[in-house]
């Protein structure tokens, strides 16, 4: 069985795509970015307010409340469902607070859903 690779060589593996060009898919006009970089923008709250009377879409909110020695799975459900979502042809975008990046040497992961996430 071939081994799977690191979360670090998947990660240096893929190819990023401009924050312009993910914003163009999400129908989101380039002047109502605050570019920082290449690779990251905020929306402005202009388009924010003009988007808030339309009923584009749907909210999931992924919680918990008792936590397990290797942490909750928010981050890692929330990654999944989004690229799920995105896999069936909805547009998905996922928002996350704050992800867990530690510990480094423990069971917990990488924040972002680790490997091919």
């Amino acid at each position: 069985m071939k081994p799977v690779p690191s979360d670090l060589t998947i990660a240096q593996q893929s190819t990023m795509l401009p924050i312009d060009q993910i914003a163009a898919k999400l129908n989101i006009p380039t002047d109502d970015l605050e570019q920082f970089g290449k690779y990251k923008a905020k929306v402005g709250m202009d388009f924010c307010q003009k988007q808030s009377s339309k009923n584009l879409g749907k909210l999931i909110l992924v919680t918990a409340i008792t936590p397990t020695p290797a942490g909750e799975g928010k981050t890692t459900t929330t990654v999944g469902l989004g690229d799920g979502m995105n896999r069936i042809g909805k547009k998905a975008v996922i928002c996350l607070r704050e992800p867990s990046l530690e510990p480094s040497f423990g069971m917990k992961g990488g924040a972002a859903g680790g490997g091919y996430a």
